[in-house]
């Protein structure tokens, strides 16, 4: 049995400490928001937000609060809002703590793919690239393999990069992974219940390292 969603994001949030400022990238990161609980943490978005709060209820959204992925969020008490010149320096000045970000694949190594499939509508990189280089810490979310059933985690990344070495760990619907750039490896941190190591070894290219 893999993790849903709502599961993946639930487990990311408890990855985050009180006082840090962190980022969620569009897709299922912005479902961390929802998991935040009573952590005194402050979500940044790039189009010029600093504490996002989760999801409005259905009726009481306001048009002009929205993240980077023109979802509508509410802010919480103390938020501020400003010009994307100010938001790209708080990610270039690294006083982003951690970036939660989806990813179309991620190397053994910590590179990162995460913008572009050649042949498909490109929307643009947005401030992915920023992050992964200004963000002190990197989490990618994202399912383990594709549409096809490929493997997201591989040895080398074929589409076009986000950025090099710059994944510390990932959050898939099969478990959670270090990645232990010096080795060239994904080391096993947690399965999700049900999943075996056979499964996650097949659906991984070989590339773990177990517990």
């Amino acid at each position: 049995m893999t993790w849903t969603r709502e599961q993946m994001a639930q487990r990311a949030a408890s990855e985050l400490r009180d006082g840090q400022v962190i980022n969620l990238g569009i897709g299922i990161p912005t479902l961390v928001a929802n998991y935040i609980g009573d952590r005194r943490v402050l979500i940044h978005s790039e189009n010029g937000l600093l504490g996002m709060g989760p999801f409005p209820l259905v009726g009481s959204e306001d048009p002009q609060l929205i993240n980077a992925g023109k979802q509508t969020v509410t802010v919480v008490e103390g938020g501020s809002t400003f010009d994307s010149t100010l938001s790209f320096a708080m990610i270039r000045g690294k006083h982003i703590d951690v970036a939660i970000l989806g990813a179309m694949q991620v190397a053994h190594n910590g590179d990162i793919a995460n913008w572009s499939v050649p042949g498909e509508k490109m929307t643009g990189m947005g401030g992915a690239m920023d992050l992964v280089s200004g963000a002190k810490r990197v989490i990618c979310l994202m399912t383990h393999t594709d549409k096809e059933g490929r493997s997201k985690l591989v040895q080398s990344c074929t589409l076009p990069l986000t950025g090099l070495g710059a994944v510390d760990r990932v959050i898939t619907d099969l478990g959670i992974f270090d990645v232990l750039k010096e080795r060239g490896a994904f080391q096993v941190v947690e399965l999700a219940q049900g999943v075996s190591e056979e499964e996650v070894r097949a659906k991984t290219q070989g590339l773990l390292v177990m517990f």
